[in-house]
């Protein structure tokens, strides 16, 4: 089974550079991820962060949408339990009806920002519902007016578009794997923010375990990881640095994965909570296209994915732009036989 191969850019800001020459380098990066043949292209959602540029996807992929012409764009992925799902369908069926086909909606359940972000999005009545029901609501709105047993029955999220975006659920543990799995959508497991390969593996076998067939559907695994590959090991190596993942357990028992100790504090802060942190080694899959090609030919067959998606988080530009061209090298390169 080949491997359909994607690309998750979180529009960084890196230290010397302005939030427009981030969101330049998405622009770019799209335009180069088409032209090499990726089949899809992501964008994040981030608040409240100096160093994050990608705060409103819808807007971002519209723009992606008038500067490209195949690739599938979407979102990695809109943070649904902040927002109405009736505004977040309209916003998403306008862009299917742009560009019919190639709209990809990935909905997050992490909070996508600290805690005084999530205030702000949500307003002064909170969290109004369960992510599981807001799910029904978007789903039903993307492709038609709400039913008799809803309160605002017959309301209509237009234009109805001719391809609705397909729902995607990305992921880091079981419960979002089980959600995934009951309304029969395809499941993204972000490996690059939880690197833990037993997680993982339970998130999968849970998702393939209890997939609801009655929607229709089947089940789609896709495997998104950091990957840096360069012209020499000693260079990956070098670009990988040190990056880290620090897991946040608060005295309420939630979970949220973070890149630094600093912004595990200041999240548990905000939150008015004392925490516990596990920081680990960033796990990034990392070497010449060769060695990366082999690493991530492994981690397919041990998860038991066909697609795969990257993000690869680089200052230097040029080398960013290298390496997403290295790995679509790698698996143009395939020996006849290997997929």
């Amino acid at each position: 089974m080949a491997l359909s191969l994607g690309i998750l850019d979180q529009s960084i800001i890196f230290p010397g550079r302005t939030p427009a020459e981030a969101l330049q380098g998405t622009i770019r990066l799209a335009q180069l991820a088409e032209s090499l043949g990726y089949e899809r292209f992501w964008v994040a959602e981030h608040h409240d962060s100096p160093s994050v540029a990608g705060s409103s996807p819808e807007v971002l992929i519209s723009h992606l949408l008038a500067k490209t012409e195949r690739i599938r764009i979407g979102s990695g992925g809109v943070m649904l339990q902040h927002y109405s799902p009736y505004k977040v369908a309209e916003n998403f069926n306008v862009l299917a009806t742009i560009a019919p086909g190639r709209v990809e909606l990935g909905i997050g359940r992490a909070p996508g920002g600290l805690p005084r972000s999530t205030r702000a999005l949500q307003g002064a009545q909170g969290e109004s519902a369960g992510l599981d029901r807001k799910l029904a609501e978007l789903e039903r709105y993307l492709t038609g007016p709400a039913g008799e047993d809803h309160p605002l029955a017959g309301v209509q999220a237009t234009p109805l578009p001719a391809a609705p975006a397909e729902i995607h659920l990305l992921g880091t543990s079981v419960s979002s794997a089980e959600l995934a799995a009951a309304r029969g959508y395809p499941y993204a497991f972000a490996l690059f923010i939880n690197n833990d390969p037993e997680a993982a593996a339970r998130a999968f076998e849970t998702y393939r375990a209890n997939f609801n067939y009655e929607t229709g559907r089947r089940p789609r695994a896709i495997l998104a990881l950091s990957v840096i590959a360069s012209d020499t090991e000693a260079e990956a190596a070098e670009l990988a640095g040190e990056f880290k993942n620090v897991r946040v357990t608060l005295a309420s028992g939630k979970t949220v994965n973070v890149g630094t100790l600093e912004q595990a504090e200041e999240f548990a802060r905000q939150a008015g909570e004392t925490f516990t942190a596990e920081v680990r080694d960033a796990d990034i899959t990392r070497g010449t296209k060769e060695q990366v090609r082999e690493r991530l030919l492994e981690l397919a067959g041990a998860y038991g994915v066909s697609e795969l998606l990257f993000t690869t988080i680089l200052a230097d530009f040029e080398k960013r732009e290298r390496s997403i061209r290295l790995i679509k090298e790698a698996f143009e390169e395939l020996p006849v036989g290997v997929e």
